[in-house]
């Protein structure tokens, strides 16, 4: 059989296309922002993932720019080899300080984060125990791991004690778990996890892409919001969310960290964050050192948001995060109501399975600390008007 068969037969992006209804792949052309332009379109963004607003920060910018003057486009090497710029320790170096580890290492994205890390850590003699609607890059990093691996119902705590309850005391144990869920904006029970870690022997990993910059009272994260930093052993996350930029990073104990560093291979054989991303995530961490408010304004709008909502009889997926899920149920329904928030200046993300059960799809929406009312206003009448129209739709 031709391997090629699968591609020449797979037709649903083009139905999708043909039908009117496909909502991916639009093109910006401007900056990511509270309001953006995409194919001919002024957009109020709220399907982004720029929590702090720092994408456009004047600051941010001028240091991507500095750095390219100063040490050209790119690295073209690994960490291990040439690819070493004092800017990356300087950002480790803040980074681990900001989140309260001994060290820190940075990759190139934050999926190769998962992978690097997960893949280093754990071997043919471990058990990873990962939440089931943990991240890809989770999934794909335990399976590049040679770990055996154990997934417990999403947060379900009795779930994931009877399960190390049942593993054997000589076996290594690692506990998965984002911190902020990223398509339900559910919050991890990060206090029973750890309780549970302790009780049964294993260490806590947590990916917190979409905790940093959100949760705690300075946007350091998920542990810190719950007062465990010293009790959660590997803190995993981006800078392509809050941090405004692109890559990824690792902070835990330095032994921890120095072991990823020589026994990663997506860490070892892959080229090192260019200057301009490295300059920009660094300069987003120290407004964000400087600026703690945002971290408020981002919680306050999101609040706002989801009053908002309610008011008009608009069902959503409870959380106390910026992200907050629509539901629309079938697939095509959500399709078609986000092409419609498109044409009407609303930008969007349908959210359908795999990423979500049968017959639970979402519209999910995320906020940014820079939102103003007046947007978060006219977004909630368009998505209010599009869901009426669509009641009663059937697939």
């Amino acid at each position: 059989m031709d391997l090629f068969k699968k591609c020449y037969t797979y037709d649903t992006a083009k139905k999708a296309k043909e039908a009117g209804y496909y909502p991916y792949f639009h093109e910006l052309t401007s900056k990511q922002d509270t309001v953006v332009h995409m194919e001919g379109k002024e957009m109020i963004m709220i399907g982004s993932n720029n929590y702090l607003g720092l994408t456009s920060h004047p600051e941010v910018i001028q240091a991507a720019v500095d750095a390219t003057l100063k040490y050209g486009t790119g690295v073209s090497g690994s960490r291990f080899l040439n690819g070493t710029l004092n800017l990356h320790k300087t950002l480790e170096k803040e980074l681990a300080t900001f989140l309260n580890k001994e060290d820190c290492t940075i990759f190139s994205t934050g999926f190769q984060s998962n992978l690097g890390i997960i893949s280093a850590i754990a071997g043919r003699n471990d058990i990873i125990f990962s939440d089931k609607e943990n991240h890809a890059s989770i999934y794909d990093g335990t399976r590049l791991s040679y770990a055996e691996v154990i997934r417990f119902e999403h947060s379900d705590m009795d779930d994931l004690e009877a399960k190390l309850a049942k593993a054997p005391e000589a076996k290594g144990k690692l506990i998965i778990t984002d911190g902020v869920f990223s398509m339900s904006g559910d919050i991890a029970k990060l206090p029973e996890i750890v309780h549970l870690a302790k009780k049964y022997g294993a260490r806590v990993m947590v990916d917190d892409a979409h905790g940093f910059g959100v949760m705690g009272p300075t946007g350091r994260g998920t542990a810190e919001h719950f007062g465990l930093e010293k009790e959660v052993d590997i803190i995993m996350g981006t800078f392509s969310k809050s941090l405004a930029s692109l890559g990824g990073y690792v902070a835990a104990e330095s032994d921890v960290v120095d072991y990823i560093r020589h026994n990663s291979r997506p860490y070892i054989f892959s080229a090192a964050i260019p200057p301009a991303n490295t300059a920009a995530a660094l300069q987003a961490l120290r407004i964000i050192k400087r600026e703690p408010e945002r971290v408020k304004a981002l919680h306050d709008i999101s609040e706002y948001m989801r009053n908002g909502l309610r008011a008009k009889g608009i069902k959503i997926r409870e959380s106390k995060t910026p992200i907050i899920p629509i539901f629309t149920y079938m697939p095509l329904r959500t399709m078609i109501a986000c092409n419609m928030l498109f044409e009407q200046g609303v930008y969007v993300n349908p959210v359908v399975p795999p990423a979500t059960p049968v017959g639970e799809c979402l519209i999910r929406t995320s906020y940014t600390a820079t939102h103003t009312k007046e947007l978060m206003d006219i977004a909630i009448e368009k998505i209010a008007a599009v869901l009426q129209s669509l009641e009663g739709f059937e697939e």
